[in-house]
């Protein structure tokens, strides 16, 4: 018996101009080209991008829905300022992702513990040879690649994808960290938690790879956002 096609079910095109315009003001939020507080200004940027105003509109439209850019009446988009409630709320909900992701590694074969150790084991190499020669912006790249690295190892197309929703607004947070705490400081922080966790996941202890996940995302909220915890009092909504 023949089935009938679903209407609208067909052959996908090409990304769409909006979509690519999208991914570079996201890029640019991330890098903080475009830093938080900053206007979008419509003609300007439909000018440099060479598009018309209704595709770059649909492109911020959807920065917008992702909560990357907020509107003001009368006046236009900005990129959103992230509030102590906003930061800590992220961390939550990377601990949660990432201890998720972590069990599924874990309670896969042996052999693929031991790959997701050994690639998670080249980002670090990475970023103790960025932190040797005094690049911290490399180290704060190297940071997101390891957490963004351990979600997708799950093996969990839904884990990765609700962890890329939250990818800009985390190197927004890393970038945050990294300005307020001593330059020497924070690169070792960060080696010895990723060193620690990593170390944990080639042992298999997976009640130490889950506490050490916790006490990572503990220790950058509070950083970020000192008296509160991820298991305290939330900070009030802005």
């Amino acid at each position: 018996m023949a089935v009938t096609p679903a209407a609208g079910i067909g052959p996908v095109g090409r990304e769409s101009t909006a979509s690519i315009i999208a991914g570079r003001l996201r890029t640019a939020i991330g890098d903080g080209t475009l830093p938080p507080g900053s206007q979008l200004g419509e003609a300007d940027l439909a000018r440099r991008f060479d598009v018309s105003r209704g595709t770059l509109r649909e492109a911020m439209q959807r920065l917008a829905a992702e909560g990357l850019l907020r509107g003001e009446r009368h006046r236009g988009l900005f990129v959103r300022e992230l509030s102590s409630a906003d930061v800590l709320d992220i961390y939550v909900t990377r601990n949660a992702i990432e201890q998720a992701a972590a069990r599924l590694i874990l309670r896969g074969d042996p052999l693929s513990v031991a790959a997701a150790a050994a690639r998670l084991e080249e980002i670090c190499a990475g970023m103790r040879e960025a932190a040797g020669r005094g690049d911290h912006a490399a180290v704060a790249l190297g940071d997101a690649r390891y957490h963004e690295t351990l979600v997708r190892l799950s093996g969990s197309p839904r884990l990765a994808r609700v962890a890329g929703t939250l990818l800009i607004e985390t190197r927004m947070c890393i970038r945050a960290l990294q300005d307020s705490y001593p330059s020497r400081e924070l690169p070792a922080s960060r080696l010895r938690e990723h060193d620690a966790i990593l170390q944990a996941i080639r042992d298999g202890d997976e009640e130490r790879v889950l506490a050490l996940i916790g006490a990572h995302m503990e220790a950058a909220a509070a950083r970020l956002a000192p008296g509160l915890s991820l298991h305290g009092p939330r900070a009030p909504a802005p």
